[in-house]
């Protein structure tokens, strides 16, 4: 399980055996690990990891404009608790917060 945050250090998401989650625990996405991204319940593009745990949308990604499919509704892995604000980065160019509906 590794913590997810956005470019402010606030806590986002869980990454969970190849799952995205949210930090209440609903399964929000999953991980496509030959694209290196990660893809929304409806198999659009989401995001993808920037410096090692931060969830961001890249504005220039290929990945924008197609759709994966549906993988599954995978559940609710629970809580893990909040680990705090990890620390502002700053926003990277070309990339944006993603939407968080469900924060």
């Amino acid at each position: 399980m590794e913590f997810l945050f956005n470019s402010k250090g606030q806590h986002i998401a869980n990454f969970v055996n190849g799952q995205l989650h949210a930090p209440s625990g609903q399964n929000i996405g999953h991980f496509l690990e030959q694209q290196n991204i990660f893809i929304d319940m409806n198999g659009r593009y989401l995001g993808e990891l920037v410096q090692k745990n931060r969830l961001m949308y890249n504005r220039n990604s290929g990945h924008q404009n197609v759709n994966y499919g549906n993988y599954g509704n995978y559940g609710n892995v629970g809580n893990y608790g909040n680990p705090g604000n990890y620390g502002n980065i700053g926003m990277l160019g070309g990339y944006q917060e993603i939407a968080t509906p469900w924060l």
